[in-house]
């Protein structure tokens, strides 16, 4: 994992751990919907390889890959 692509997991932790504190939804689809909102169809696709390869993550964060919608092939 490259030192980019951890800072994609290190990024969406602190979302998880911001997010499971909130009653308004369940945190996945929050952590997911800030990615899709904010980050760049790059760096969305790239977190969603690097979890579903088997990076080390949050189980919010590893649930959350599945809401991250990617850009089209």
């Amino acid at each position: 994992m490259s030192h980019d692509d951890s800072k994609l997991i290190h990024m969406a932790t602190q979302m998880a751990q911001f997010f499971t504190s909130q009653p308004d939804r369940p945190a996945p689809e929050a952590v997911a919907a800030h990615i899709n909102d904010s980050w760049t169809p790059r760096m969305r696709q790239a977190f969603v390889a690097l979890i579903r390869a088997g990076a080390e993550a949050d189980p919010v964060v590893r649930d959350a890959a599945a809401f991250v919608r990617l850009p089209a092939a």
